[in-house]
């Protein structure tokens, strides 16, 4: 059983035990519990369940691994030719880590 669930305007494949990374979650501390209740699709075991925006009833419980990791490295490089001008920004996402506790559908 599975489901499409919508974090923090991002949707994800759902499943019990299963880890994610969703964009960072300012309130969230280790070791929390959080729910989240915008399900927009259930498979359970071939019956499809669409919602039409949400399933009624549905709802993906998690828990809070670590709040606050950092993704890759990303540099970005900006240059133009033939002026001697060069610039150099990195940047690293955030993201909040989470453990899929439960799927009530």
């Amino acid at each position: 059983m599975y489901v499409i669930v919508e974090i923090n305007g991002q949707q994800f494949k759902a499943e019990e035990g299963k880890k994610l990374f969703v964009q960072h979650i300012q309130d969230a501390e280790g070791g929390a519990t959080v729910e989240f209740e915008k399900v927009l699709l259930v498979d359970n075991n071939g019956t499809v369940t669409v919602g039409a925006p949400i399933v009624e009833g549905a709802k993906v419980v998690c828990e809070v691994v670590s709040p606050l990791v950092k993704g890759e490295k990303v540099l970005v490089f900006h240059k133009k030719r033939r002026k001697g001008s060069r610039k150099l920004n990195g940047h690293r996402q955030q993201f909040t880590e989470l453990t899929i506790k439960q799927v009530i559908a």
